[in-house]
C-alpha cells in the first residue's frame, strides 16, 4: 500500500494502529557505526508520551521502544533498523457507541469514502498514536545530523490561542529553556517564555474543565545545516520538510522565514543581504538576516531553518455535537475516551522528528551526488 513511506536515502515504513498491539518502524539507509540504544530512544518517546502531565491525555503509555534488528553491541550494522513499541492502555469500548457515527474533525467519514471500511477504534490508522514510531527513527536522525555536521534540532510551543510569543532570536532557545522553568521544574506547555507558559498552563486547564480543546503554534528551529542541502525543482528542502510536517496529524498551516508575513513587506524589506565572513581556507557566504528562513531555491543556504506549524484544536470532545450516521441520519456525538486539551506540547518532539528525518534524507542524498564532485567551485 503507497503512503506508508517518507524520504529516499533515509526512508521510514510505518505500520499499525492506536488500539491494536502496536506501532512499528523500519528505517533503511542508517549508516553503519551509529551508536543507537534503547535509552537514546526514550529521551525523545517520553517527551511525546501520553500522561506526562495533567494538561495532555491520560492514558498511560510507556512507549518502551524494542530494538528488533539493525543493532549490534550497541552499534548500527547498516541494514534495516527495525523498532516496535507496544499499546498497552487502550479502552477499544470507549469507541464502541461511535462506530456508526462520522465525528466532527476526523478522518471517519474519509476512511469510509476510500476504503469503504475503517477502524474506529480511536481513528486506526488515523490517530496520533502512530507518531510514537516516528519519534525513535527521528531519534536515530539526530544522531546521523549531529555526527555529520553538529546539527541541532529543537522545537518549541510559541502559541496557545490568543497567547503568542515572541521569540526574536530563535538560535538563542536551549533545550532547558523550553522543557522546564528556572527552577528546575517542568514546563508541561514546551514554551520558552515562561511567564507566558504559565497563563498558556491556566488557559489549557480552564479549556480542558469546559470540556473543550484549543489550537497553536509550533517553532522548529534546525542549526549548523550547511548550505547545499536540497533539490531546485520537486524535492526542495521547504517542500519536503513542509509534506514532513503536513504528516502529522493536526497540522493545518505550515510557513517558513517570515512566512505569511512576506505578504506585507516590500521586496525591498524581505530581501536578506549577502555578506562575507572571513574563514580559514576562504571567505564564508552567509546573510545579515534570516527572513528567508535557511532556504533559497529550495536549497539550504547555511542559515538556521526555521519553520512553523499551525495544529488545529483536539477534535475529539466531551461536548454534545451534531453530526451524521454511516446511513446520513442526523444525531449527536459526544466522544469518550482521554484526549489532548491542547496538542501543541506533545507536538513538539514529533515535528522535530520529521525535520530531522527530512534533513538526514537529504544529506545522505547531497553526499551520494556531490560530495566526491571533482571541481565544485568551477566558474567558466
Amino acid at each position: 500500500m503507497a503512503g506508508n513511506s517518507f524520504g529516499q536515502a533515509f526512508r521510514i515504513t510505518t505500520a499499525g494502529e492506536s488500539h491494536g498491539p502496536g506501532n512499528v518502524v523500519i528505517i533503511d539507509g542508517v549508516p553503519p557505526g551509529i551508536p543507537i540504544s534503547v535509552e537514546d530512544l526514550l529521551v525523545d518517546l517520553n517527551r511525546r508520551k501520553p500522561g506526562q502531565s495533567k494538561i495532555v491525555t491520560q492514558r498511560k503509555e510507556a512507549d518502551h521502544p524494542e530494538i528488533l534488528s539493525g543493532v549490534f553491541e550497541g552499534v548500527t550494522t547498516g541494514t534495516s533498523l527495525a523498532i516496535l513499541i507496544r499499546n498497552e492502555d487502550q479502552r477499544s469500548k470507549d469507541y464502541g457507541d461511535i462506530k456508526d457515527k462520522y465525528r466532527p474533525g476526523h478522518a471517519d467519514y474519509t476512511y469510509d469514502a476510500k476504503y469503504g471500511f475503517r477502524d474506529y477504534r480511536g481513528g486506526g490508522r488515523s490517530s496520533a498514536r502512530e507518531t510514537n514510531v516516528r519519534v525513535a527513527a527521528g531519534v536515530v536522525a539526530k544522531k546521523i545530523l549531529a555526527a555529520a555536521f553538529g546539527g541541532r534540532i529543537l522545537g518549541y510551543v510559541t502559541q496557545v490561542g490568543h497567547l503568542k510569543a515572541e521569540i526574536a532570536d530563535p538560535t538563542l532557545i536551549t533545550a532547558d529553556h523550553v522543557e522546564q522553568f528556572s527552577d528546575g521544574s517542568l514546563n508541561p506547555v514546551r514554551c520558552p517564555d515562561h511567564d507566558l507558559a504559565r497563563q498558556m498552563i491556566e488557559f489549557i486547564n480552564q479549556v480542558r474543565k469546559e470540556g473543550d480543546s484549543i489550537g497553536g503554534v509550533a517553532e522548529i528551529v534546525a542549526i549548523n545545516v550547511p548550505a547545499g542541502l536540497g533539490e531546485p525543482v520537486f524535492d526542495k528542502l521547504k517542500a519536503d520538510i513542509a509534506k514532513a510536517l503536513f504528516s502529522i496529524p493536526a497540522v493545518l498551516g505550515v510557513e517558513y522565514g517570515s512566512g505569511f508575513g512576506c505578504a506585507t513587506m516590500r521586496g525591498s524589506q524581505n530581501n536578506d543581504h549577502f555578506i562575507a565572513e572571513a574563514g580559514e581556507d576562504a571567505p564564508i557566504i552567509t546573510t545579515d538576516t534570516n527572513r528567508h528562513g535557511g532556504s533559497l531555491g529550495g536549497i539550504s543556504t547555511g542559515q538556521p531553518l526555521v519553520f512553523r506549524a499551525a495544529v488545529k484544536p483536539t477534535s475529539s470532545l466531551l461536548i454534545e455535537q451534531p453530526t451524521v450516521t454511516k446511513q446520513g441520519e442526523p444525531t449527536t456525538i459526544r466522544t469518550k475516551g482521554r484526549h489532548d486539551p491542547c496538542l501543541l506540547p506533545r507536538f513538539v518532539p514529533i515535528a522535530e522528528a520529521m525535520i530531522a528525518i527530512t534533513l538526514a534524507d537529504h544529506w545522505l542524498r547531497w553526499r551520494a551526488q556531490c560530495e566526491a564532485a571533482p571541481d565544485r567551485t568551477h566558474n567558466d
